[in-house]
């Protein structure tokens, strides 16, 4: 590599599902040796064939890697790769940065037996979901040292459009349970216009279009309102990983000592709908939801 191209070029990167798949991808496309490892064979057939390497384990993927890589779906598997592979295989000076969304509590605890091994740990969790991993354009909500923050630039310029030092470790995951509730929130809200168009006999597809156009418009409304429409909840981002987050934002609201109580009422939505099934679907489905409250399933 010449000197123009950045200096993190060995990465060991562990969960490469959903989200975790096109963001390697990403970093070979921009240049790094990346190394991948994960539980179900597909994510690491598809590194393979971007140009990546794949590892029978943890210990494999990360060690002699300058950066460490994780995105899992939830704390325990977080803290089952990192105090059962990471500490004990990462080389001392690697910096790690997790991309997972979890408890801010278990980031700090992370980051500080990290820090007793000699490592440079970052709390960093996305938002964007499936397309924003695959089209590399995820905003990024990072939480550490502002040197460590530097350093992981390359590394953040190849699967993400935003990225900002938040604060300090934990940092990232309260920005991230904020952003959830915002877009939980906002699904909630977009649901109950569409029930309310439709039950009126309106026509909701022309009206979600202007509404797309005025001082409502989102992102969820120019992602997801036609297949909202179309009763299409494919998942890019899961009710049951979203039921997670919410009660992650629930947590963060007790622990700084806030009452958030629309934050309550989406939590309490985002249940129903595991509840109700609907766990595997797109958490744009808070529309079936809201249908069955109205008696419009």
């Amino acid at each position: 590599m010449d000197e123009q191209e950045p200096r993190m070029s060995t990465i060991g990167f562990v969960g490469l599902g959903i989200m975790g798949a096109p963001m390697a991808r990403h970093l070979v496309a921009a240049g790094h040796d990346v190394t991948g490892y994960d539980v179900a064979p597909a994510g690491l057939d598809a590194l393979v064939a971007a140009g990546g390497h794949a590892a029978s384990g943890v210990a494999e993927a990360v060690a002699g890697a300058e950066v460490v890589i994780t995105m899992l779906p939830q704390d325990e598997h977080v803290e089952e790769v990192f105090f059962g592979g990471i500490l004990e295989s990462a080389k001392p000076g690697a910096l790690c940065i997790d991309f997972s969304t979890i408890r801010p509590e278990t980031s700090q605890r992370v980051a500080a037996a990290g820090r007793e091994r000699g490592l440079r740990v970052l709390d960093a969790p996305v938002s964007g979901g499936e397309k924003g991993a695959v089209d590399a354009v995820l905003s990024i909500m990072v939480g550490g040292e502002r040197a460590d923050f530097e350093a992981a630039r390359p590394v953040f310029e190849a699967v993400g459009k935003t990225f900002e030092l938040v604060g300090g470790s934990g940092a990232g995951q309260y920005v991230k349970a904020a952003n959830q509730l915002i877009v939980g929130g906002t699904y909630g809200l977009v649901a109950e216009a569409i029930v309310l168009m439709e039950a009126a006999g309106v026509d909701a597809k022309a009206g979600i279009d202007v509404i797309a156009g005025g001082l409502a418009a989102s992102r969820i409304l120019d992602l997801k309102r036609d297949s909202m429409l179309a009763r299409s909840f494919e998942p890019g981002f899961r009710i049951d990983l979203h039921h997670k987050d919410m009660g992650i934002a629930t947590a963060a609201a007790r622990s700084a000592d806030v009452s958030l109580p629309m934050t309550g009422l989406v939590a309490s939505l985002v249940a129903a709908a595991r509840s109700r099934g609907y766990g595997t679907l797109d958490h744009s489905a808070l529309l079936k939801v809201v249908e069955d409250l109205s008696g419009r399933s």
